[in-house]
C-alpha cells in the first residue's frame, strides 16, 4: 500500500464511522419522547466505544500497510506469538465488556423497576393482526376476561357478567396517554407471539401468550407516535400498527371519550 493510498484508507473508515453514526441517530432513531433517555445514553455510549475501536484499528492497519509495505529488499521476519501483547489487548477487552455489562444490568433494572403508585393503568392485547387497548373506568379496575369468551364483537374476551367490565373503555389500535403522568402498561396475547414496540418512548416488549407482562414510562411530549408489532407474528404482521396521541392531562378524559366514540 502506498502512502497516498493509506491515506485515502485512513479518511475512508473516519468518514464511514460519521456517515453511519449521523444516519443512524438523525435517521433510524427516532425523537425520545419518554423519560427513557438512559437507553439513549448506553445507545451513544456503545457507538463512541465500538466506533473509536473500528476507527483505531483500520487506522493502524492503514499504517501498518504502508510503513512495512514490500520494497523487494527487505527480508520479513517472523514470530509465533507475543503473551504480553495478547494478555493486554484480552483484558483491555474483558474491561470494556465488562462495563457495558453492569451498566445494562443497572438499565435494566431501571427499566423493569415497580410503577410509582400514581402510574395510570392500561392493559394491552395483542392480536392477529391489532392491538386491543383497554381503559378500567371509574371504578380503577379492569373486568375479568376468558379468552373462551372472545368473539369477533368480543376480542379479547371481556367477561360481560363481571361488574367491573361494563365500565371499561376498549380502543383499537389507539393509546391516547397524558402528558407527564407515568403510565403502567399490562401487554397480553390472544394467539401468537407479538412485540409492543413504541419507537419514540423507546418501550419494546413481548406479548407472551399465557402471560402479563407489565412496562411502565412516562410520556414526555404531545403528539402523534406509532406503535409497531416487532415481531413477525403471521402474513398480516406488516399491518399490525397503531397510534399513540399523547395529550395534555388536563385534555385526557375528553380525549379518551373521543377515541371511545369512533
Amino acid at each position: 500500500m502506498g502512502k497516498l493510498q493509506g491515506l485515502l484508507f485512513a479518511l475512508a473508515t473516519v468518514a464511514l464511522v460519521a456517515l453511519a453514526t449521523f444516519y443512524f441517530t438523525r435517521t433510524w432513531l427516532p425523537p425520545l419522547k419518554s423519560d427513557r433517555a438512559a437507553i439513549d445514553h448506553a445507545i451513544w455510549l456503545s457507538l463512541v466505544v465500538t466506533g473509536a475501536v473500528f476507527i483505531l484499528t483500520n487506522l493502524l492497519l492503514a499504517y501498518f500497510s504502508w510503513r512495512y509495505q514490500d520494497d523487494g529488499q527487505t527480508r520479513a521476519a517472523y514470530w509465533h506469538h507475543n503473551p504480553r501483547l495478547e494478555w493486554a489487548w484480552t483484558l483491555v477487552t474483558a474491561l470494556i465488556m465488562c462495563t457495558f455489562l453492569f451498566k445494562a444490568l443497572n438499565l435494566w433494572a431501571e427499566v423493569t423497576s415497580p410503577p410509582p403508585p400514581d402510574a395510570m393503568l392500561i392493559e394491552v392485547t395483542g392480536q392477529q393482526f391489532a392491538w386491543n387497548v383497554r381503559y378500567p373506568g371509574p371504578d380503577g379496575m379492569l373486568g375479568r376476561t376468558d379468552h373462551l369468551l372472545a368473539s369477533q364483537e368480543n376480542p379479547i374476551g371481556l367477561d360481560k357478567s363481571d361488574p367491573h367490565s361494563a365500565d371499561d373503555v376498549l380502543l383499537l389500535n389507539q393509546m391516547v396517554l397524558p402528558q407527564d403522568r407515568p403510565v403502567r402498561v399490562q401487554i397480553r396475547s390472544m394467539d401468537v407471539i407479538h412485540s409492543f414496540f413504541l419507537p419514540n418512548f423507546r418501550v419494546k416488549q413481548d406479548a407472551v401468550p399465557g402471560m402479563t407482562v407489565q412496562i411502565w414510562f412516562t410520556p414526555k411530549e404531545t403528539g402523534d407516535y406509532e406503535i409497531a408489532c416487532a415481531e413477525h407474528c403471521g402474513l398480516g404482521h406488516y399491518r399490525m400498527r397503531g397510534q399513540v396521541h399523547v395529550v395534555s392531562a388536563g385534555g385526557f378524559d375528553k380525549a379518551l371519550a373521543d377515541a371511545a366514540a369512533q
